[in-house]
């Protein structure tokens, strides 16, 4: 049983409400700035498209803001539990046990605020729709019907390839 385990607590005891949460959406973090600056873009959405009022963006490594950074601004903005959401698709030993372990750890500085970990993206039923709309999108750019999405955007990436004959 890990640190993170042993302290982990089941209080189902009061509702939560949705002013006392903050949210920390977190990727893996990368040397690339255009790769970090989209994580900015998922969270924007995310507030756009939900109620949560503090929600902070977060690298697991490679990059700022930190995991700990995140989780003392959403502390310093009101957050009485932190929901770190891991936007990665499947879980694995960052979701298992790296990311838990940043999260207790800077959770350790704020005693009496309660945290958890929600589980990766990857058998969420919506993802699906998802992923069709990524590949209808690809398919109207590369026959010349759509603009380049924010992630092909400069890189060339968008088109369709051949083996030569």
């Amino acid at each position: 049983m890990s640190d993170t385990q042993s302290a982990a607590t089941n209080t189902s005891a009061a509702p939560i409400s949705i002013d006392q949460i903050g949210v920390i959406v977190v990727d893996h973090g990368s040397r690339r700035p255009e790769s970090n600056d989209m994580l900015l873009e998922v969270v924007r959405l995310f507030m756009e498209q939900t109620d949560y009022r503090v929600v902070e963006p977060a690298h697991m490594e490679l990059a700022e803001p930190t995991i700990a950074q995140a989780f003392d601004k959403c502390v310093e903005r009101g957050a009485k539990v932190v929901v770190c959401n891991p936007y990665f698709l499947l879980p694995g030993r960052h979701w298992n046990q790296d990311i838990p372990d940043l999260v207790a750890a800077a959770a350790a500085k704020h005693p009496g605020i309660k945290w958890m970990v929600t589980a990766p993206l990857g058998l969420n039923v919506k993802l699906p729709a998802v992923m069709d709309d990524a590949i209808q999108h690809c398919l109207s750019r590369v026959q010349g019907n759509a603009e380049e999405c924010p992630a092909c955007a400069g890189t060339g990436k968008c088109q369709l390839h051949e083996v030569p004959a």
